[in-house]
């Protein structure tokens, strides 16, 4: 797929590893993206953002051992609908540019979110889910995590796993990996 830029994503989600945040009520509560041009795989902006989660207000403890994310950063946070709103703002700056993600999930969740709060999607691009793309060309058996992935094209994680905003730097790493580089 032809892209001027490559837009990746990573969100941070309510969750609970008890049950009491069902799947179809997480809520996004970190907005992670990096902007890279195709060319040269230059990351030529970021965007950051914590969301308040209204349905579930309260993080869980494991959520935020998972994440990293207090109850103070989401408390503060602009609401869902004011995010999306920044985010379209920053995005339309760049023109030609694919949805990339580690997976399926930040697509869906984002949708999610998008009909739960009745916002418009604020990204309308085509979407390319790098997971399966890094064992199809490196020829694996099985699909790998992020932190996998980033061993396996011979690098060390940088930053905090599980927070949208280095998940998504990471991500943008392993972009030449996938996209450029001859296979060894």
């Amino acid at each position: 797929m032809k892209a001027n830029y490559y837009l990746v994503i990573d969100f941070e989600a309510t969750c609970c590893d008890q049950g009491s945040v069902p799947r179809e009520q997480m809520e996004i509560i970190e907005f992670g993206a990096v902007m890279v041009e195709a060319r040269h795989f230059q990351v030529v902006s970021e965007f950051q953002s914590f969301v308040r989660p209204v349905r579930h207000p309260a993080l869980t403890s494991f959520c935020t051992e998972l994440t990293s994310i207090q109850q103070q950063d989401v408390d503060s946070a602009p609401l869902f609908k004011d995010v999306a709103t920044q985010v379209k703002k920053w995005l339309y700056q760049y023109q030609g540019f694919v949805f990339c993600s580690w997976g399926d999930y930040d697509r869906k969740q984002l949708q999610q979110d998008c009909a739960f709060h009745r916002v418009p999607n604020p990204i309308s691009a085509p979407h390319i889910n790098l997971k399966p793309l890094m064992s199809e060309r490196f020829k694996l058996s099985k699909k790998l995590g992020l932190g996998q992935a980033i061993r396996h094209a011979g690098m060390e994680f940088s930053g905090t796993a599980h927070r949208g905003i280095d998940d998504a730097r990471n991500i943008a790493r392993l972009l030449p990996f996938l996209f450029d580089t001859p296979i060894r």
